[in-house]
């Protein structure tokens, strides 16, 4: 089960990362014209890291209310835990929530680095 659920943490990391670095990489000019003209890097980071955290607390809230309607299915199966054990969804949502922190973080600050006159030459 250890080994499953760190596949699954580890295809989540890299599906993060590669939506986030793919979305700064289409964006790569729309990210230069902003810095071009006046946007703060820091700005730009919190806007991408935004969007992606979006995206990934979307993804948790999902995955908690799945995850608490088959944990109702599967009552039977479960020894000595309570089906819905609120503090386990709690402490793994704000881990997965820092995991999407981090994978979003690192194409945010290749974003942040976008050299604002080789972006508007073009590629």
């Amino acid at each position: 089960m250890n080994g499953f659920a760190l596949t699954a943490l580890v295809l989540a990391v890299v599906g993060i990362y590669g939506v986030m670095a793919y979305s700064v990489a289409q964006r790569g000019r729309e990210i230069g014209l902003r810095l071009a003209l006046g946007a703060q890097r820091r700005e730009v980071l919190s806007m991408v890291v935004g969007q992606g955290m979006r995206l990934g607390l979307i993804g948790i809230a999902i995955g908690v209310a799945t995850a608490a309607g088959l944990t109702r299915l599967m009552a039977t199966l479960l020894y000595d835990v309570e089906p819905f054990d609120a503090q386990t969804f709690g402490i793994v949502a704000v881990f997965l929530i820092g995991v999407a922190l981090i994978a979003c973080a690192v194409p945010a600050a290749r974003a942040a680095r976008v050299d604002p006159l080789s972006a508007l030459r073009g590629e």
